[in-house]
């Protein structure tokens, strides 16, 4: 039998030549894109889902968690509210409605002039010694390749950074033990008068059948076992965040398929759950589901310099700044189990401020060409869990975008940028220290 076998060489079309290569349309590679194409830069959004917005549209999420002070976060929320639909509730930006933020995302991309391709993946890099200079796209048209001065890896994951031979760990240090998977799902028929809505793991919720996070943890097909449940923007609908799957890695296609395949199967049961325990989800029905489960954790890149949770803590403002005023707690899911790490720290976590993320650590160690935007980039276990959050990502690709486009203009290496000159850009869009 086979083992082996050799794939014939053959040429492949140059189909872009760009400034700029955004791998992933998530919020990491939204901030980036735009960043990039408001400074002039020519770019290219590589995304291989049917739309924009990764974890915020296709992984169904249910908010903007997270704080962070951010002109691009502002617009996207602002411009979802100001296109609200009639039947929405009067709501707080941070709540997603997934259609319309789809939307607002297209017309983003297309007001700052950025090219858009969907259902496409980055399957490798090109390369010029160590320097990446574009990536091997895939999807039906075939293999085409797409050349750039700057590559901004988005994935999450760092898929394309990966590829390059960036150096990276994956999961905390130690045992590599990485956060649990999620698959979030919609329900209806929710009697919102009556209904409550348990937001963290350290919400009780006391009933006349008992605590509902305890109930959830013993009654629950384990490694599921919490109740997390949002409003959404219709009346009657909840976004539920209670599937939950330990031991996958979300760089293996069939640790993948299997965290899809339970977490789908884990939904009859929390329903059932909501139906039998919870006020107000008495008659809750599921409307629909995400299209991708959602990874919390796969790689950390080794870059310029790692970003750790006592920066965090001590709300750090460095000297090479790209993205500010960022503030969450160590959201630290179980990597053994249900609910929170002994290691997070949510309602008692404390800091003496918002803290910034370093160029630095968007700067990979030793390949040039390519920088890194959102949940990859170079920063501890515990610090990531801090700085993964979708409005953190958004603001650190705005940064990466912009330090990209000054690249290009000034035909310098990524790591030789003037960062004193990408600050001035970004204070000038509103981002201040």
């Amino acid at each position: 039998m086979k083992t082996v076998i050799n794939e014939a060489a053959r040429e492949i079309l140059v189909k872009y030549n760009v400034d700029v290569i955004v791998a992933g349309g998530g919020p990491a590679g939204i901030g980036a894109a735009l960043g990039a194409a408001r400074n002039g830069a020519k770019t290219l959004l590589v995304e291989e889902m049917n739309c924009l917005g990764g974890i915020a549209t296709s992984g169904m999420m249910s908010h903007w968690c997270g704080g962070t002070v951010s002109p691009i976060t502002s617009e996207i929320m602002d411009r979802c509210q100001a296109a609200r639909w009639e039947n929405e509730i009067e709501r707080p930006g941070w709540v997603i409605n997934h259609e319309l933020l789809k939307l607002v995302f297209f017309d983003m991309m297309e007001e700052a002039g950025v090219t858009v391709l969907l259902h496409t993946r980055c399957a490798d890099v090109v390369k010029e010694g160590d320097k990446v200079t574009g990536v091997i796209l895939e999807s039906k048209s075939g293999r085409e390749a797409a050349l750039a001065k700057v590559v901004i890896d988005a994935t999450g994951d760092g898929d394309v950074a990966a590829r390059s031979g960036a150096e990276y760990a994956k999961g905390r240090e130690g045992d590599g033990g990485m956060q649990p998977v999620t698959l979030m799902f919609k329900i209806g028929g929710v009697d919102w008068d009556n209904a409550v809505f348990p937001g963290s793991f350290e919400t009780r919720v006391e009933t006349p059948k008992g605590e509902l996070q305890a109930l959830a943890k013993k009654l629950l097909p384990p490694p599921a076992g919490h109740v997390l449940l949002y409003k959404g923007t219709i009346p009657g609908q909840v976004v539920v965040n209670m599937t939950n799957l330990t031991g996958i890695d979300g760089t293996s296609n069939t640790d993948l398929t299997r965290a899809e395949i339970t977490c789908h199967r884990q939904i009859p049961a929390i329903i059932n759950f909501l139906h039998e325990y919870v006020p107000g989800y008495e008659h809750c029905y599921h409307l629909s589901s995400a299209s991708v489960v959602g990874v919390r954790e796969t790689r950390h890149f080794k870059g310029m310099y790692t970003l750790n949770e006592h920066d965090i803590v001590e709300a750090r403002v460095f000297d090479d700044w790209i993205a500010t005023q960022n503030r969450f707690n160590f959201d630290i899911h179980n990597v053994e189990g249900s609910g929170l790490d002994k290691n997070g720290a949510q309602h008692h976590f404390t800091c003496k401020g918002s803290y910034t993320i370093p160029y630095g650590a968007c700067v990979p160690a030793k390949i040039d060409g390519l920088l890194l935007s959102g949940r990859n980039i170079s920063g501890t276990h515990k610090a990531h869990s801090n700085f993964r959050v979708m409005p953190i990502c958004t603001n650190i690709g705005f940064g990466v975008g912009v330090a990209a486009a000054e690249a290009v203009r000034e035909n310098c290496s990524v790591r030789d940028v003037d960062i004193k000159k990408v600050q001035a850009r970004l204070e000038a869009a509103g981002v201040t220290p």
